[in-house]
């Protein structure tokens, strides 16, 4: 294995034991042992991926689509433990850009000087 591919293990490590990650992780063992926190959850994963691959086929959403959506996510918001998982979600996304990157800079530099 090379270096690289060991630093991103000990990476994915730093990134388990981060308290976003952690954070990330109660939340969503909360959500999940709830019945109807669950059920709600899912509705709105299975609503987003259905919205975001009928996008990516070119497909019109329609009027119902957008309205299903809009129902669901006004649900979610109102729901406290999972409206706490989409803020954990969003700070251990924001995490892994930021880690995104630092990761990229290198090729980023590389192309900087090429333009220059």
């Amino acid at each position: 294995m090379s270096n690289v591919h060991e630093q991103a293990e000990v990476l994915e490590n730093a990134l388990r034991e981060s308290d976003e990650f952690k954070a990330l992780k109660i939340s969503f063992e909360l959500v999940m042992n709830d019945a109807e926190s669950k059920e709600l959850f899912e509705q709105f994963r299975s609503t987003q991926m259905n919205l975001q691959q009928k996008q990516m086929q070119g497909e019109e959403l329609s009027e119902e689509d957008v309205e299903q959506a809009r129902e669901v996510v006004e649900k979610v918001q109102a729901h406290e433990d999972i409206s706490k998982l989409m803020e954990s979600e969003q700070r251990v996304s924001t995490l892994i850009n930021e880690i995104s990157e630092v990761f990229t800079r290198p090729i980023e530099q590389l192309y900087q000087t090429e333009e220059e």
